[in-house]
């Protein structure tokens, strides 16, 4: 595995300058940011990730608004009690992307969200700072401020660990397997690395990996990777991860 040192003076060499490559590189948004996005913008969000995958993202981009108008705004609360014949009867709305599978996983999320809400956890270890964070903020109100507990989940998750987080939101949720998790975080703002195709080419290079990673052995010696060129760089993952895409491919 190669060091930050030569990944740096590899996009440098590429891009021919610090601007040009700072120009292409994202920012992750604040803990703060991220606990101030509201559930029905989470699920919004997370829907039409679902949606994008497999399909042209302008496609389903442009029938968003009508997304947004059959299913209430994305209002957890209301979602969660659409029903099978209302999610039928979507089926014949021409406005929006007939899939009955997609179309099921939103108010299986929104249940997801409100579950979090209520600080019903399954499968976060009773250390994780997140954990007490929530359920304190359950414990002291009767209902906790929309969108906080969500937020504060994807906030407080340790990014030295975010492969612990997509393998929580794929178990946890509705059709975030895959690269839905990872993606869905990078739309939000969470800082993360996501294994795309050219990704994933470079990992092999430098002989991390030898497939894509699926198994928690894959994963874990990917987050590794990521660990020490952060530790080395003090880097966000997600800038790391574009600034290692484009070292194939050139």
């Amino acid at each position: 595995m190669r060091d930050y040192k030569w990944l740096h003076e590899y996009c440098l060499n590429r891009f021919g300058s610090v601007a040009a490559l700072e120009a292409r590189l994202p920012s992750p948004r604040s803990a703060a940011e991220l606990r101030a996005i509201s559930n029905d913008r989470y699920l919004s969000v997370m829907s039409l990730r679902i949606f994008r995958a497999g399909l042209r993202h302008s496609l389903v981009d442009s029938k968003w608004p009508a997304f947004e108008q059959v299913f209430f705004g994305f209002d957890s609360e209301k979602v969660v009690l659409m029903g099978a014949e209302r999610l039928e009867n979507l089926m014949h709305d021409a406005r929006i992307i007939r899939h009955l599978g997609k179309l099921k996983s939103v108010p299986r999320n929104a249940q997801f969200i409100l579950d979090v809400e209520a600080g019903y956890l399954p499968g976060i270890p009773s250390s994780s700072a997140a954990r007490h964070l929530l359920q304190e903020v359950a414990g002291k109100q009767t209902r906790p401020a929309p969108g906080f507990a969500f937020g504060a989940l994807i906030a407080d998750w340790p990014v030295d660990d975010i492969v612990g987080l997509w393998k929580y939101l794929a178990k946890n949720g509705s059709q975030l397997g895959g690269l839905s998790a990872p993606r869905f975080l990078r739309m939000v703002g969470k800082d993360t690395f996501v294994p795309s195709d050219d990704m994933v080419a470079a990992l092999k290079a430098q002989k991390i990996i030898d497939k894509v990673p699926t198994s928690l052995k894959e994963r874990a010696a990917v987050q590794a990777a990521f660990n020490e060129w952060h530790k080395q760089s003090g880097r966000p993952l997600c800038q790391l991860s574009v600034m290692l895409a484009h070292t194939v491919n050139h």
